[in-house]
């Protein structure tokens, strides 16, 4: 028996540390391509040692696209974006919870079957929409659509569900407003949920491509993905500078998920305790 569990545990790391190297593969390719000529990196065999052309793609990177402008576009649209959604769908999401109003299973029934509709098949009447206010090419017409983002809503408000009524009610007692009781208790307790919602939205935001590259005409507003985009020429492609863009781009997402991680499995199961 102890040996069958010692076994059994060697073939569990063992398919796990197979399915470790499987993932950051084509993620350690990428970075290795980075520091190679463009030449290089479709070479077979394979290059697997990073190599001494880093500066060299960097410099033909930032001639090729305004790297710099493309990163603090892209930022200041996700950080917006992140601090609005989150205000919006936790609003939502303690509304649909905590208050019992007529058609609350309706609407929040309509949140869900929005999540079904296809993006593409909303572009065409956003596009005519954000034309007719004069709105292209703007920030506002990448960050509107997406504000009310249903996945959101629904896992905040599946976290709210398990904060206790008998707390709210104590609030009011005291003399409480919906308001304080909403910011001042409310948001505090849901700090793991808001974590992982706010990894989702930022990912979301950063990798946004379509949306931004309709909406965003001129090259001083394109986000990172669109600036990238402009890379892949009818011709010929810079692979090198290709990916030492998108490692670059790669960045700030690790970065939030590192800083907010410890809260992500936790706000992802919140939702599963019930008062």
């Amino acid at each position: 028996m102890r040996h069958k569990k010692k076994l059994q545990k060697i073939l569990l790391h063992t398919f796990l540390l197979i399915g470790v190297v499987i993932s950051l593969a084509p993620f350690y390719w990428m970075v290795v391509g980075a520091t190679n000529p463009s030449g290089d990196i479709l070479s077979f065999p394979p290059k697997l040692i990073p190599g001494t052309y880093l500066m060299e793609n960097f410099k033909g990177l930032n001639e090729s696209i305004d790297i710099i402008k493309a990163l603090f576009n892209s930022a200041i649209i996700a950080i917006l974006f992140v601090v609005i959604s989150l205000l919006i769908c936790s609003a939502a999401g303690f509304a649909f919870a905590k208050y019992k109003f007529k058609g609350n299973n309706l609407i929040f029934a309509s949140f869900l079957l929005a999540m079904m509709v296809p993006y593409q098949a909303t572009i065409i009447p956003l596009f005519q929409l954000f034309g007719s206010l004069d709105w292209i090419n703007t920030y506002r017409a990448v960050l509107l659509p997406q504000l009310c983002y249903p996945f959101a809503i629904f896992l905040i408000r599946q976290n709210m569900r398990g904060l206790p009524d008998s707390l709210l009610e104590a609030a009011r007692i005291d003399g409480a407003g919906e308001l304080f009781i909403f910011f001042k208790i409310a948001l505090p307790t849901m700090k793991p949920a808001l974590a992982a919602v706010g990894i989702f939205l930022f990912t979301f935001q950063w990798n946004n491509f379509m949306w931004p590259l309709i909406v965003m005409t001129t090259q001083d507003n394109y986000t990172l993905p669109v600036a990238l985009s402009t890379l892949a020429g009818l011709n010929s492609i810079d692979y090198g500078q290709l990916m030492l863009g998108t490692s670059i781009s790669v960045i700030p997402v690790m970065a939030v998920f590192l800083i907010l991680q410890k809260h992500f499995v936790s706000g992802i199961l919140g939702g599963a305790v019930k008062e």
